[in-house]
């Protein structure tokens, strides 16, 4: 089997880290693992495959002999050096929102479109989508290829790890102060209102219409993934106190009518999909299950008795692997499988 020389950005963050370790999980076909991040992890190693490599800081030259590019360093890090990955000869499989509305970048999903990766020759790059997006729509997919949909509506509760590994260390210390009573410590930082025993409906900035970036992201990645520019789709996302996973609330509208338990056959028989939803045994998904798992979990499968052809699901997955580190290699996947 031929091998490939990757190289992933931020490799000492959240997602960096699980994006290594999801290469090594899957026997990824690596030749060599180049680890790059910014100065401050001057003397950090990353472990691959039982051998400590050190990270080396990030610079115009550290793509030179690189096949594949993972990256999750920050929008503004993809902006500057994404283009010159590519131009070195770089794939880039970026975790950013920075190229993934640009309309001749791919926006992959590849239980959900695939074929878009061959997109990647306009430019040398591929957008990751928006954590929360993907789950909603490789549980969306099956739905809207059998019965189509008219609308959909979801609400998101989303883990700190989604904001980074200082917003799960400030759920961390703002618990542990609000049992030592030092409720004076418990100051948001990272997130904008105390996380701790907290729900926190403002995710990114605000736009002048109310709206959230991230709501906006959910909003037009799907209608892009799904091919659909027309799709109506409205979205509020709350930050919640959970370390790992995101649930989401989604309700659709079908074109045409269902039967729930075909509903539930066609999920768990999808690509990336896992129905667990059996209440009356309280068995139902939820963000600790999904942690550290590869599927999007299902369940409370449900009509919506309020519109024609409403449908109910709760959709969890872990957010840092299938939400952003396994879309990455799984697009990768593609890549060396049908155009390397």
């Amino acid at each position: 089997m031929k091998e490939y020389a990757v190289a992933v950005v931020g490799a000492t963050g959240a997602v960096g880290e699980e994006m290594v370790f999801t290469l090594e999980q899957r026997n990824f076909p690596v030749k060599s693992l180049r680890p790059l991040a910014s100065e401050r992890s001057i003397g950090k190693t990353v472990r691959f495959k039982g051998e400590d490599i050190p990270v080396e800081v990030l610079d115009k030259n550290s793509f030179k002999g690189i096949d594949i590019a993972l990256f999750s360093a920050g929008g503004s890090i993809s902006k500057q050096f994404a283009p010159i990955a590519a131009e070195s000869g770089a794939i880039v499989v970026d975790n950013t929102s920075h190229f993934r509305m640009d309309k001749d970048i791919p926006l992959v999903v590849p239980e959900v479109n695939p074929d878009d990766v061959a997109m990647y020759k306009n430019r040398g790059i591929i957008a990751n989508p928006n954590c929360s997006t993907i789950q909603m729509v490789v549980a969306l997919k099956p739905i809207l290829d059998n019965y189509g949909i008219k609308r959909i509506v979801v609400s998101t509760y989303q883990a700190t790890s989604g904001a980074g590994k200082k917003a799960m260390e400030e759920l961390v210390e703002q618990t542990k102060a609000w049992f030592e009573f030092k409720y004076d410590e418990c100051k948001p930082n990272k997130i904008p209102k105390r996380i701790a025993f907290n729900c926190v409906p403002h995710i990114d900035v605000f736009f002048d219409d109310g709206y959230t970036k991230e709501e906006v992201k959910m909003i037009n990645e799907t209608r892009k993934i799904f091919h659909k520019p027309g799709l109506p789709v409205t979205a509020t996302c709350v930050r919640v106190p959970v370390f790992r996973g995101h649930s989401e609330s989604v309700n659709v509208e079908t074109e045409k009518p269902f039967d729930l338990n075909e509903v539930r056959e066609l999920l768990n028989k999808s690509p990336g999909c896992k129905v667990v939803d059996n209440p009356a045994n309280l068995e139902y998904p939820t963000a600790i299950d999904a942690a550290g798992k590869d599927e999007t979990f299902i369940g409370r499968i449900r009509r919506d008795e309020s519109v024609e052809n409403g449908l109910n699901l709760w959709v969890v997955s872990d957010n840092l692997r299938k939400g952003a580190a396994l879309n990455a290699v799984q697009i990768a996947e593609i890549l060396i499988k049908e155009y390397l």
